[in-house]
């Protein structure tokens, strides 16, 4: 007898009255029409079953650290760097956990189950390390949680900062990060690319770039990045995130630089949130909007996923850990709103984000982990546009998270009572 069926579930790839078989934790059979014996039975009545949303690039360690010490009074990115600089050297382990695990419990009643988070390896004491080290461990039963070493002030500009990056991956940090663009010059922003990939493939770890988080057309590390990445052989383990400066970039060199990220196997990851909030601060009008040429990069085969980024923090005043916010401002800030399009946005935090993160056992299909979500939509655009209510969140077959339908009583004369 199978531990849960669910019956008459619609999938986000387009199929309807779909039956999942779910036993021992796994995903045992997925057809139409599917009825089995339970012991417990779901009738999804045609609402959305997808797998869970994913978040390829977050930071944990500023999270819900919104006003301490004091308010990103510019909203810029420089201000913001300032402001963590600042509120390092408050900071406890103990109360990094504590706001970790809380937004660990926003993020899964959300359907948000699996987080790559870049944590900051500039201090000596590596204190922001160690906290999300033990979070990571906290959360491990719920949510998946990659950590990336991370060198906020730079692995050459800061002192000891590559002593440092290398100290937090001895510690258990899954991928190797870095953020070239903020290096003192080009060049070392070069080297630090060329390091840090070569540290990576030394170590077998994958590797998670802040990569030209710039309006500067000339901020061009990804194509070092691109060539770094097979000069090393790590095709499917390099991840740029970012990419701002693209959208600043003339078109003669994009038509150049994506077939290059293309053949390298370099995915990418935009942050429309924090994107279209922190770019474009020094124009004033026509105003850029910053984020990533996502539609291009799609396009030419590349593997682009929506991060968060940001909830909270010295960057962002904003959040709920709700990937299908995501997903709603990325459709906006891309123009992506043809029917493939907007479908190509909830891949973004979904299938492609899970493909970033590099999770083999996600997917409505035999053999998967039995991770997904019940959503109050009938397809993938519907629950983006209502940003859907998540009926019932699983992880490998154990109900996590339900909340109650949205249903809306009117009180109007001449009309219904309920609203759509």
């Amino acid at each position: 007898m199978l531990d849960l069926l669910i019956t008459h579930a619609s999938l986000p790839d387009g199929r309807t009255d779909v039956g999942v078989a779910v036993q021992d934790g796994r995903i045992v059979e997925v057809r139409p029409g599917l009825e089995a014996p339970a012991h417990e039975t779901l009738d999804a009545q045609g609402q959305l079953l997808t797998p869970p949303f994913c978040d390829p690039h977050f930071h944990m360690d500023a999270t819900l650290s919104y006003g301490l010490p004091r308010v990103n009074q510019s909203g810029t990115l420089l201000e913001g760097i300032a402001l963590w600089g600042e509120l390092k050297p408050l900071l406890t382990e103990e109360a990094l956990v504590e706001r970790a695990l809380a937004y660990g419990d926003w993020a899964v009643s959300r359907g948000l189950l699996a987080i790559r988070s870049h944590v900051d390896t500039s201090e000596p004491s590596l204190l922001p390390v160690r906290a999300m080290l033990e979070a990571k461990k906290r959360m491990a039963p719920y949510l998946d949680v990659q950590l990336v070493a991370f060198p906020q002030d730079g692995v050459l500009r800061s002192p000891g900062g590559l002593g440092n990056l290398k100290r937090a991956l001895d510690l258990g940090v899954d991928v190797v990060g870095g953020i070239p663009h903020f290096e003192r010059t080009m060049s070392e922003g070069a080297a630090s690319m060329k390091l840090l990939c070569e540290l990576a493939a030394e170590r077998g770890l994958p590797v998670d770039m802040h990569c030209d988080e710039s309006d500067d057309p000339l901020s061009r590390h990804i194509e070092t990045l691109a060539f770094e990445t097979q000069r090393l052989g790590l095709q499917g383990r390099v991840n740029g995130s970012h990419l701002t400066s693209m959208h600043s970039m003339d078109n003669y060199y994009v038509s150049k630089l994506i077939p290059l990220i293309a053949e390298s196997g370099v995915s990418a990851v935009a942050n429309p949130l924090i994107n279209i909030t922190l770019q474009g601060r020094h124009d004033t009008y026509p105003k850029r909007r910053g984020m990533t040429r996502v539609p291009e990069l799609m396009a030419a085969g590349v593997t682009v996923a929506f991060g968060h980024d940001c909830v909270m923090d010295p960057w962002y005043s904003l959040g709920s850990g709700d990937m299908l916010e995501v997903a709603h401002m990325g459709l906006h800030v891309a123009q992506m709103t043809s029917q493939a399009g907007m479908r190509q946005c909830f891949d973004a935090v979904t299938v492609n984000a899970a493909k970033v993160m590099g999770l083999t056992r996600y997917g409505i299909e035999a053999g998967k982990d039995a991770s997904f979500v019940l959503l109050q939509a009938r397809d993938a655009i519907e629950a983006i546009r209502l940003r859907a209510t998540r009926l019932k969140v699983w992880r490998q077959g154990r109900l996590l998270s339900e909340m109650a339908p949205a249903h809306p009583r009117l009180s109007l004369p001449g009309r219904g009572g309920v609203a759509p």
